[in-house]
This record gives C-alpha cells, sequence and structure tokens, in this order.
C-alpha cells in the first residue's frame, strides 16, 4: 500500500523469540557462535545480503568507521550480487507481521543489520 512503512525489527540470534516478530531471518555471512543448526530460532538465513568479506574485515566492528561502513554497504545492496536476497527481504518486510532481522553482533546500533533495516524502511 502507497506510504506504508515496512515493518522491520532488529535483535540479537540469541534473544528468545517473541509472538509477532514475522518473519526471523538472519542477515549474517557468517553462522553464528553457539548455535547448533538443527536449533536454530528464525526461519531463513540470507547470508547473501549480508556485507561482503572484505567490507566486514575492513569495518572490524569499530565504531568509528562506521558511517563509512555504512555508506559502502548500501552500495553493496545496490550490486547485482545482493539484489535477489535483498529484494526477498523486501517482501518479507512489505507484507503481514513484517521481518526481524537477526545478527550475532554485540552492538546492534553499529551493525551491518541496523543499515539493511534503514534501508528496508
Amino acid at each position: 500500500m502507497a506510504g506504508h512503512t515496512p515493518r522491520v525489527a532488529l535483535r540479537r540470534v540469541y534473544d528468545e523469540a517473541e509472538p509477532g516478530e514475522g518473519d526471523r531471518v538472519l542477515v549474517d555471512r557468517l553462522w553464528p557462535r553457539g548455535v547448533a543448526k538443527d536449533e536454530a530460532g528464525w526461519d531463513r538465513w540470507l547470508r547473501d545480503v549480508a556485507p561482503s568479506p572484505e567490507l566486514r574485515r575492513w569495518y572490524g566492528h569499530a565504531p568509528e568507521r562506521f558511517a563509512e561502513f555504512a555508506e559502502r554497504y548500501r552500495a553493496e545492496l545496490a550490486d547485482e550480487e545482493h539484489a535477489t536476497a535483498l529484494a526477498e527481504l523486501r517482501r518479507a518486510a512489505a507484507s503481514g507481521d513484517g521481518v526481524t532481522l537477526l545478527t550475532a553482533t554485540r552492538d546492534l546500533a553499529h551493525s551491518s543489520a541496523a543499515v539493511l533495516r534503514d534501508v528496508l524502511r
């Protein structure tokens, strides 16, 4: 619907699922430590929407690099490699209960998932 802001939430993979979270999607390129694949509490893993390994290593979760990281990541999201996964997330965000982006990162405010949330909104 026109003017509708998609519901996009952000949580850590280690948080318990709550009712109404919508489609729970892991958006990290690497599988989170300490989580058994048969006990994963999410609906799917879209690793192709995550930042490239090179960008992730350059950033290193250094908050002082976050603004530049976010700019570079947005540029990556516009490329063909990320397009299919990003389109899938857009559909999930626009439907029903929306989408909850999951990441293992401790600092949610300075994470790739936070950038992705802003792009989807």
